[in-house]
């Protein structure tokens, strides 16, 4: 057995943020706050909050990740924390419980059905975790996921969870789905197959679908966007000599932020469209120093 010498390891908190996929983030604020501007935004505050319960969500649910995958990890992936020997399996689920236990708490404070979506939120997780490896169905768990987050901010709104926050995420949760299909393919090395990726397309028939007036111009423009982007991505694992399916996935879940923009149409603020993009911008240059997945 290869044993690590002190010069081997990496630094601790580098650990954490490799355990944590914390290049992700950006894409779980993006979907707060396509998700509160959907519910009718408000307060700041309370936005600023519900981001923090989510990261902690988040991050407590890409610890638990690793710890139940400790053993196909120590098979197939040896690079990962545990296996390598960067972290002990118990410390990451002392972590991984901690963020989710502080992230509930911090969400059910800001009102029941906050807490009662939070809570929702927090089960799909732990389930998610705990059998994705298991069933082939994973994907529709994981999907589930990003739908309570959408619903989690939107209720933090001034309007609540609203009728077009709903469908927004279930078009989050479809674009999730084909994502994840793809994601799954490239950890077990199957055959890719085409179809999942149809399903990538699911916000942008929901925003052709709801976006009339003044909002059709901005909706035809993003769509053709995140079209585009979608599609390049997609070459790297479909239509390239060498594919490269871990690229692929990479610029598909940076491509989550482009989603949401489009789910808000761009907002009727200057601001959003621009935080939108900051937020894109960073997701793809966090991935060039912590792996996405």
């Amino acid at each position: 057995m290869l044993l690590l010498t002190r010069t081997d390891l990496t630094p601790y908190w580098r650990t954490l943020l490799i355990l944590g996929r914390v290049s992700n983030l950006p894409t779980v604020w993006s979907n707060c706050l396509a998700g509160w501007l959907l519910g009718g935004g408000g307060s700041g505050w309370m936005f600023l909050v519900v981001c923090l319960g989510t990261t902690c969500l988040f991050l407590g649910g890409m610890f638990l990740n690793d710890a139940f995958d400790v053993e196909f990890d120590r098979q197939y992936r040896m690079e990962r924390p545990i296996p390598s020997g960067q972290i002990t399996v118990d410390e990451v689920w002392r972590w991984g419980f901690g963020w989710l236990g502080a992230g509930t708490v911090i969400l059910i404070l800001l009102s029941k059905t906050t807490g009662v979506l939070a809570v929702l939120l927090l089960v799909c997780i732990v389930i998610y975790d705990a059998v994705h490896k298991l069933v082939g169905f994973s994907p529709v768990l994981m999907a589930a996921c990003r739908f309570f987050l959408y619903l989690v901010a939107a209720s933090t709104a001034i309007h609540g969870v609203s009728g077009l926050a709903i469908w927004s995420a279930f078009a989050l949760g479809a674009y999730i789905v084909g994502l994840s299909f793809l994601a799954r393919q490239e950890s077990t090395g199957g055959t890719l197959n085409y179809w999942p990726s149809y399903l990538l397309a699911a916000p942008i028939l929901l925003a052709l679908a709801v976006n009339a007036g003044g909002f059709r111009r901005s909706a035809l423009l993003l769509s053709a966007i995140l079209g585009l982007w979608i599609v390049h991505c997609l070459r790297h694992a479909f239509t390239i000599s060498d594919p490269n399916v871990g690229r692929a996935v990479g610029g598909l879940l940076a491509g989550i932020v482009l989603v949401d923009l489009l789910a808000v149409a761009g907002g009727q603020a200057i601001w959003t469209g621009f935080a939108f993009v900051l937020l894109f911008v960073a997701a793809l240059l966090f991935q060039r120093f912590v792996p996405a997945t």
